[in-house]
């Protein structure tokens, strides 16, 4: 690939979606900034993170940013050609967190979808003037249950639609299934190009 892209790379738990993410970087060439949201808040948590990092090729830059992703690369991309961000779905668990009180039985998804909303558009706007590929990394949670709780409706409905805004301004797609990618956008029925709102 030599142009720069805006991929997105979707799939379930432990679908292999990390690993193509690595590899399409890879393929990209050149620095790579790898962007990590998650926290380490428990100790299964810092033991995912860790068995990430020592995935990674030593030679990337890792900027770990929960949230204002966009101002975080902004901030920290140097030289980098590539930027992958590692994942969507605790991004947007982050920005649900940070916008509820912990003690609100029902999660005010408005202020969150109005926060990520400005990350993004803000993410989208320093890929369309920069010079470097991005790879975003995210769950499909749209495919299971409904959750019982009223919290984990309000996450299932920011992922799918920031997944959603994310997917109508990717240059290419992927689903992984049992860690085989699948390219969404040449199976569209029609050109798939209308635009989710902010």
């Amino acid at each position: 690939m030599s142009s720069k892209q805006f991929i997105l790379i979707l799939g379930g738990a432990r679908s292999g979606k990390s690993d193509f993410a690595l590899k399409m970087a890879k393929e990209l060439g050149g620095p790579v900034l790898f962007v990590a949201t998650a926290e380490a808040k428990d100790a299964e948590m810092r033991q995912r993170i860790e068995e990430h990092r020592r995935h990674r090729p030593k030679e990337w830059r890792t900027l770990e940013a929960p949230l204002d992703v966009s101002k975080q690369i902004v901030a920290h991309m140097e030289d980098a050609s590539v930027v992958v961000i590692d994942c969507l779905t605790m991004w947007a668990a982050n920005v649900l967190s940070a916008s509820s009180p912990m003690d609100q039985d029902e999660p005010d998804l408005s202020d969150a979808k109005d926060a990520l909303a400005d990350d993004l558009g803000g993410l989208h706007d320093w890929y369309r003037y920069s010079k470097a590929s991005l790879i975003v990394v995210s769950n499909e949670v749209g495919m299971g249950l409904v959750p019982p709780y009223p919290s984990g409706r309000a996450f299932r409905d920011l992922l799918g639609w920031a997944n959603q805004f994310v997917a109508t301004r990717a240059t290419l797609a992927y689903f992984l299934i049992a860690g085989i990618p699948v390219e969404l956008k040449s199976l569209a029925v029609t050109p798939w190009s209308q635009d989710i709102p902010l």
